[in-house]
């Protein structure tokens, strides 16, 4: 067997990791064509990642012009520790109250803990001026190094 398909997550694997706490690396395509890159906490809406960011954000002006997105999850300090996921996809945006409260509650609760009613009205704040960007995720590459030990 070769050393990349031993070291490929399952599907199972792959869900678990992505639901774990980490920070997720977002690449969107920049008018010149250079990948614009940038770190998000992530949550999920409907089962698929998303995030939320400023809707006049150069993230989303990228989205707006063309919806191609990748994302990367990684954990490891040291090779043989080495995992993580892609996904490549495109970007879903929604500029509603509804949806944005669903996620900003869902990124929350992954991060920090326990939506309050005070939590909620901060939240319903930030999202004033911010938009939800959900991943459509088309493929997913994934690594778990410590497999190979």
């Amino acid at each position: 067997m070769k050393q990349r398909e031993q070291i490929r997550m399952s599907d199972a694997e792959v869900t678990e990791f992505l639901h774990g706490r980490y920070t997720m690396s977002v690449a969107t395509i920049g008018k010149d064509g250079q990948p614009h890159l940038v770190a998000m906490w992530y949550g999920f809406l409907n089962e698929k990642p998303a995030f939320w960011t400023y809707a006049k954000s150069q993230k989303i002006l990228n989205l707006q012009r063309d919806n191609r997105i990748t994302c990367l999850v990684e954990d490891g300090k040291s090779y043989n520790q080495l995992r993580g996921v892609s996904l490549i996809g495109k970007a879903k945006i929604f500029e509603d109250e509804a949806t944005r409260m669903r996620l900003a509650e869902n990124v929350y609760v992954r991060y920090n803990g326990e939506v309050t009613d005070q939590v909620r009205a901060a939240l319903r704040k930030m999202g004033d001026k911010r938009v939800v960007v959900q991943i459509e995720v088309e493929k997913v590459i994934s690594w778990d190094h410590r497999k190979i030990q």
